[in-house]
């Protein structure tokens, strides 16, 4: 006799957890003053960028800008 293939069930898949986003991380208060990270200038208000070396980065629109040609064009001027 041949066997039986087995089924797979379809349905609902299990919930998995994601991580938080930590934007509390990106506000400082001192005192009275509430300073905020660097905001994406495509993005808006609300995207903060990522800091990498030497750069910093918006990971939904892919906008970076790179900190050692700002310092190259500040030593020039």
């Amino acid at each position: 006799m041949a066997k039986k293939k087995k089924t797979i069930k379809k349905g609902k898949k299990p919930h998995k957890n994601k991580p938080t986003s930590k934007k509390y991380t990106k506000y400082n208060l001192e005192g009275d003053k509430i300073t905020r990270e660097k905001t994406c200038p495509r993005c808006g208000p609300g995207i903060f960028l990522m800091n990498a070396q030497g750069r910093t980065y918006c990971g939904k629109c892919h906008y970076s800008e790179f900190e050692s040609k700002k310092t190259v064009e500040q030593k020039d001027k």
